[in-house]
């Protein structure tokens, strides 16, 4: 499926909110691991956040604190594929990535890169034939298959550990199923504006 057109200024400003929301989300997540969380691993962090009240060792799940910007990020890349298509949001990932080493030590930069990258690959695989049949579908099977994705290669290329798997994904799809709503309105939005 092609984008949608860009046909009035609202829609071309919509489109550049996701794309910059997008970009800015990279970097951010990236400065969050190191900078904020209710705990920091030492030495180097993680910063870890509460994504559930019950973990291992009567304990809250915990997650590194990125995770709230990455499931909002999931869903800001398929909006940018929808609106502006493929190519800007791998290029929008390349952006993030070159903005997320000015705020994060290398090796977050290269992991969060590289997941973003896999998980990227793994949208288009799940959402491009989805979109179809529904936006709020697509959205939350892509959202959901990239999460999983990501976090899996993020935390083994940056910590050498799978420790916080379970925190990333609840983490993700938090922000993701916080997002849907929102998904639904821009559909029956579009919709409306179509008829």
């Amino acid at each position: 499926m092609m984008p949608a057109p860009l046909s009035t200024p609202a829609r071309k400003a919509e489109a550049i909110l996701y794309l910059l929301g997008f970009i800015g989300c990279i970097p951010a997540a990236n400065w969050m691991i190191g900078n904020i969380g209710t705990v920091c691993v030492p030495p180097h962090g993680p910063c870890l956040v509460p994504v559930w009240p019950w973990g291992p060792k009567d304990m809250p799940l915990m997650a590194p604190s990125g995770v709230l910007m990455i499931g909002l990020a999931l869903v800001l890349r398929d909006m940018v594929q929808r609106r502006i298509g493929r190519a800007a949001a791998l290029t929008a990932i390349v952006a993030g990535a070159l903005l997320s080493g000015a705020v994060a030590p290398p090796p977050l930069v290269y992991a969060s890169a590289a997941a973003f990258l896999l998980s990227e690959l793994a949208d288009f695989a799940v959402y491009t034939p989805l979109q179809s049949r529904g936006l709020v579908l697509a959205v939350l099977a892509s959202s959901l298959v990239g999460l999983v994705a990501d976090s899996v290669l993020f935390l083994w290329l940056a910590f050498g550990s799978l420790d916080y798997l379970a925190g990333q994904i609840v983490g993700k799809l938090w922000m993701v199923l916080a997002a849907l709503p929102f998904i639904h309105w821009i559909r029956q939005r579009e919709i409306a504006a179509a008829e």
